[in-house]
C-alpha cells in the first residue's frame, strides 16, 4: 500500500507493504489516483517518494499475484503502465528518496520520477528477464533516457546489479546520501522547487519532456516561446518581478 502526508507544498509518500515494499494492483492504482489528486491540489509543487523501513525502496513487483495468469499478468502490467506514465507526467516535481534496494517495478518508479537521490547502501536493477519477463513498468523506456543505450542494455540484457557510487557515475541518480538520509535530502529538495514560481516549475517540466516525448527540435523551441508568454497570463510572474526588484521572497499562489 502507500501512505502519504502534505508538509507546506510537498507530498511524502511512502511504499509500504512489508517486508520488500512490492508493488500490487491495488497500490498502482492507489498511486494513480493520488497523482490525479495531487495534480488538482494547486497548493502542492512537489511529491517525495520513499520506501518504508531502511533496507527496502521496494523490490518491484509482487510476482505471487499473477505466477502463470495471464489474465492477472495483463491486469497487473496494466496498472504498473498507467500509475507510473501518470506519475511520470505529474504536474509537480517527482524526487524519488532511495532507501535501499530498488529492483525491477521498484527502480521504474524511480526511473519515472524527475530526480533521484540513493543511500550510500542501495543497490539497483531491472532483474526481470532472470525469472522470464521483461522491465514493463516504462523501464525500458526511461533507462536508456538517463544512462544511455550501452549501460540500459548492460543492467537488463546481463541483469547486473549496481551500487550507489556506480548509480551517480551513470547519470541514473542525480545524488548519494549516507545511510538513513535520503528522505531529508529529498525534502530539502523539494523546498528548494516550492522556491520557485509553481506555474514556470510546470511549463519548465513539460518543456524538458518534449525530447523524451518525440517533439522535434523546432517545435520544441517554438513552445518554449510560446510558453515563456503564457506566463505573463498569471500572477506569479508579476509578482516574480516585483519580488525580484522588491529584493524580498515571492509570494507565490500558483496563480
Amino acid at each position: 500500500m502507500i501512505q502519504h502526508t502534505i508538509e507546506n507544498h510537498t507530498c511524502i509518500i511512502t511504499i509500504s507493504n512489508p517486508p520488500a515494499n512490492t508493488w500490487t494492483p491495488e497500490s498502482l492504482n492507489a498511486l494513480q489516483a493520488l497523482t490525479e489528486q495531487l495534480n488538482a491540489d494547486k497548493s502542492v509543487y512537489a511529491a517525495v517518494i520513499s520506501g518504508q523501513g531502511e533496507k527496502f525502496f521496494s523490490a518491484g513487483a509482487d510476482l505471487k499475484r499473477f505466477e502463470g495468469d495471464k489474465v492477472a499478468a495483463r491486469t497487473f502490467i496494466s496498472a504498473f503502465g498507467a500509475a507510473f506514465e501518470a506519475w511520470m507526467n505529474a504536474r509537480f516535481v517527482t524526487i524519488a528518496a532511495i532507501n535501499g534496494y530498488a529492483m525491477g517495478g521498484g527502480l521504474e518508479c524511480a526511473l519515472a520520477c524527475d530526480m533521484r537521490i540513493a543511500e550510500a547502501h542501495a543497490q539497483m536493477a531491472l532483474p526481470e528477464p532472470a525469472v522470464g519477463l521483461l522491465p514493463a513498468g516504462c523501464g525500458t523506456q526511461n533507462l536508456p533516457w538517463l544512462v544511455g543505450e550501452g549501460w540500459a542494455k548492460r543492467m537488463i540484457l546481463t541483469n547486473e546489479r549496481i551500487n550507489a557510487e556506480t548509480a551517480l557515475r551513470i547519470g541514473l541518480v542525480e545524488e548519494v546520501v549516507e545511510k538513513g538520509k535520503s528522505l531529508a535530502a529529498a525534502k530539502a529538495m523539494a523546498e528548494r522547487v516550492a522556491g520557485l514560481s509553481p506555474k514556470a516549475v510546470e511549463f519548465c517540466k513539460s518543456l524538458i519532456h518534449n525530447a523524451r516525448n518525440g517533439v522535434p527540435r523546432r517545435a520544441g523551441l517554438s513552445l518554449e516561446r510560446e510558453r515563456f508568454m503564457d506566463l505573463f497570463d498569471f500572477e506569479d510572474q508579476a509578482e516574480g518581478v516585483k519580488a525580484f526588484l522588491e529584493k524580498r521572497k515571492p509570494n507565490w499562489k500558483n496563480a
